[in-house]
């Protein structure tokens, strides 16, 4: 597997976090934000996570909105596991507002996504897709993530995932 410094796959662990594409703000979620981002996984996904599941992420770093004009517009939500003794980011769901999908909302909270995590000393970054997301998966490609290996029936509705993992070494 190729592996990237964080400014290969562009972005940078000393980026300003409020700094983003044509306006859009990102920041940590608040309890304010959660019927927004209830309604955008509402709309993205068969198999939508239940507003409790967000809440337990409340407070986290990894749990990001973007805004624009005072709209939640997309969200992420990435944490650090422990895998085989050593500290993993794993981005757990990102989701953006279908009207305001290919403006690179998406690509700007995975960005921001991605330094959380780096800021917490991981080097290498997993995640679970639909096998048949294509938009979602050519996102990905461009962070450097690759194919692991692929988990038959993986969500409620039966849909196959493939795993994805991106390394980077420190640096750049």
């Amino acid at each position: 597997m190729k592996s990237y410094t964080p400014g290969d796959l562009g972005f940078s662990v000393t980026s300003s976090p409020a700094v983003a594409a044509e306006g859009l703000q990102v920041r940590t979620a608040e309890a304010e934000d959660l019927l927004a981002v209830e309604r955008i996984e509402s709309r993205s996904f068969p198999t939508p996570w239940p507003y409790h599941a967000f809440e337990r992420f409340l407070g986290q770093p990894g749990f990001l909105v973007a805004e624009d004009d005072g709209a939640v517009v997309g969200f992420v939500v990435a944490d650090i596991i422990a895998s085989h003794g050593r500290p993993v980011g794993h981005v757990k769901n990102l989701a953006v507002h279908p009207d305001r999908r290919g403006r690179g909302v998406g690509t700007t909270l995975l960005s921001r996504a991605m330094m959380v995590l780096t800021g917490g000393g991981v080097d290498s970054v997993k995640l679970e897709v639909r096998a048949d997301n294509d938009a979602a998966r050519g996102l990905y490609e461009e962070f450097g993530f690759e194919p692991v290996h692929e988990i038959p029936s993986y969500y409620e509705d039966g849909a196959d995932a493939v795993v994805l993992v991106s390394e980077f070494r420190a640096g750049g």
